[in-house]
């Protein structure tokens, strides 16, 4: 992913664990005196998270499954190192750190364009290129493209030109072009 960049873009990045199987975080109890506002859910399972003071959590069987099958535009890696980016200006906000005030006048153009027509049409149940999970934020809507962007370099370079484009200026690389090489 940052093949072109400084070697201390990853200084956030203390510490990798690595789980071999899908795991469930505890449940929360609430406290004695606390009220219930919302439906109790059952644990979400846990592919990979990113903590902002903290590690990357990756489960092993997916990073696998993933790496095998580029072709669902799914990396969990990929995914949870692009949070560890967006997260190097001190907060996860879907915008990483970028050089001049032009790139994020251009970034905040693009991007906030793209993630709101994306959740126009997953609202209305349109098809999209990206999954549906790319619009629950800012922040996951990075991760999400930043996953295409490497493992459906082509198609998103077709569906997307202009996002590609601003990752392809960020990354400082163009994996849809490897892609024809090979």
């Amino acid at each position: 992913m940052i093949l072109a960049f400084p070697n201390d873009y990853y200084r956030n990045v203390e510490s990798i664990y690595v789980y071999p199987t899908t795991i469930f975080p505890p449940e929360i109890s609430i406290g004695f005196f606390e009220v219930r506002t919302t439906p109790i859910q059952g644990a979400m399972p846990i592919l990979g998270e990113a903590h902002h003071r903290g590690p990357v959590i990756l489960v092993w069987d997916v990073v696998k499954k993933e790496t095998r099958h580029p072709e669902h535009g799914h990396n969990v890696v990929y995914h949870e190192f692009a949070h560890k980016l967006d997260m190097l200006d001190g907060s996860a906000e879907g915008t990483p750190l970028l050089t001049t005030p032009e790139e994020y006048q251009r970034w905040g153009e693009v991007c906030f364009k793209e993630y709101l027509e994306l959740c126009e049409k997953v609202e209305h149940g349109k098809p999209t290129f990206f999954d549906s999970y790319a619009t629950t934020d800012e922040a996951e809507f990075f991760a999400v493209v930043t996953e295409h962007f490497f493992c459906k370099p082509e198609n998103m370079k077709h569906y997307h030109p202009k996002l590609y484009q601003i990752l392809q200026n960020f990354y400082r690389q163009d994996p849809a072009l490897r892609v024809l090489t090979n």
